[in-house]
């Protein structure tokens, strides 16, 4: 495989396109769409963890699952936008789901948290936006 400039082989920067992508994807249209075209039914209702109020709490995972799952999908501002989903996912499963491996979304929580936890370390790859327009991966 091709050596591209300041990342790893090509066959990994397609992995990380592939893992961004797929990631990305399931989580906008899982749970960012629900979130953006329901959001008045939902902000009332939407639980509290941290104690910031419901419409706070809401707004983060908005901007978690519906933008910031976009980002990753385009690889822009990738290590953030993950960062951010890792958060309010880690604040799902710990406050919400008690860490209960075994409940309804136990485990995919934890896959979840594992491809961008990986993508935080690894950044976006050579096939994003963040090395094209910084030259960065």
């Amino acid at each position: 495989m091709k050596k591209s400039k300041g990342s790893g082989s090509s066959a990994t920067d397609f992995g990380l396109l592939i893992l961004r992508v797929s990631l990305g994807v399931i989580l906008f249209v899982k749970h960012g769409i629900e979130k953006a075209t329901h959001f008045s039914s939902m902000a009332t209702h939407f639980p509290d963890p941290v104690h910031i109020g419901a419409h706070a709490s809401f707004i983060f995972a908005l901007i978690s699952d519906a933008i910031c799952s976009l980002l990753v999908v385009l690889g822009l501002g990738t290590r953030v936008a993950a960062f951010l989903i890792v958060v309010n996912l880690g604040v799902a499963f710990y406050f919400v789901h008690h860490l209960a491996f075994h409940s309804d979304h136990g485990e995919l929580i934890l896959a979840y948290l594992g491809g961008f936890l990986a993508l935080i370390l690894t950044g976006a790859g050579r096939f994003s936006l963040d090395c094209k327009l910084w030259g960065r991966s």
